[in-house]
């Protein structure tokens, strides 16, 4: 085995050096990752017995998280509502229904993928400039969930337009042959068939809303209630966190919030997990 390796490392150097470095960054990553959930957990989890933490009503002296985590329900649903259809409905016709080779075509993927990039803290800028500003709407629930929309909408369109282009053309063909129209074709075999992929960008998306701060401080506040409507101001769990950090006067309550904001990403990519390899294994069957 060690001759073998020896061998190898003599007519593959380069090679060798990769596979190598592959590993070593594989190792680091991982390590990383552990350290992060291990410190959030052994800081954070004593502190989740505080008293008043879960308290329906936030106040000074308990500093209960549990308008954020409605908060954050609420602006998770909304922004999916809105992101949702217009990102599947314009992968859908950049697919199907857009001419390959168009050169609008390639120029709405390179937007899109370049919007992908751009910092959350420039979308947060943007939305106070437009939503919080110029249109008058203050910090409110509205303006943090249409500024996340738009956020968010590249990334939707990006995985679903890859899902659909991973769907067999033979799919198509054989549902054409058969007298099904072209709108027929797509929601009846395309869509179902790519529902995984789909999916999947549907989860990080959710993800990415959950864990957002940057964004939502300069468009919906930091108000520590539940919003009682979409002209109302109001945070998050990861805003919650920050201004507790801030404050420097409720650290053990910020730890303690880490750990249900960690647990809570850990379960919405269990659940893509699941639900993806659910849909797989139907659709095999």
């Amino acid at each position: 085995m060690n001759s073998f390796n020896l061998t190898y490392l003599k007519r593959h150097p380069l090679s060798f050096l990769l596979r190598l470095l592959v590993y070593l960054s594989t190792a680091a990553t991982v390590a990383v990752v552990f350290f992060l959930i291990g410190y959030i957990l052994w800081q954070g989890v004593p502190n989740l017995t505080m008293p008043g933490l879960f308290a329906w009503e936030y106040t000074s002296e308990n500093q209960s998280m549990m308008p954020a985590i409605i908060n954050t329900v609420i602006i998770t649903v909304m922004t999916l509502a809105i992101a949702v259809p217009i990102g599947v409905f314009a992968a859908v016709y950049l697919v199907e229904y857009a001419k390959r080779g168009n050169k609008l075509v390639k120029l709405i993927r390179i937007t899109a993928e370049t919007l992908s990039g751009i910092p959350s803290i420039v979308y947060g800028l943007f939305g106070f400039i437009v939503f919080v500003i110029t249109l008058g709407w203050s910090y409110t629930l509205l303006s943090g969930v249409i500024t996340l929309s738009i956020m968010i909408l590249p990334l939707i369109m990006r995985t679903t337009e890859e899902a659909l282009m991973a769907v067999p053309d033979s799919y198509r063909e054989g549902s054409f042959g058969l007298g099904a129209g072209r709108l027929r074709t797509v929601f009846r075999v395309i869509i179902p068939s790519a529902m995984p992929g789909i999916l999947a960008g549907i989860i990080l998306a959710i993800g990415r809303i959950v864990g957002e701060s940057a964004a939502l401080i300069f468009t919906a506040g930091t108000n520590p209630v539940v919003a009682q409507g979409p002209f109302y101001s109001a945070s998050t769990l990861s805003v919650h966190m920050y201004a507790l950090m801030t404050e420097g006067l409720h650290t053990e309550q910020a730890y303690a919030v880490a750990v249900v904001l960690l647990v809570l990403v850990i379960l919405i990519n269990a659940l893509s997990g699941f639900l993806a390899k659910k849909l797989t294994s139907n659709q095999e069957g």
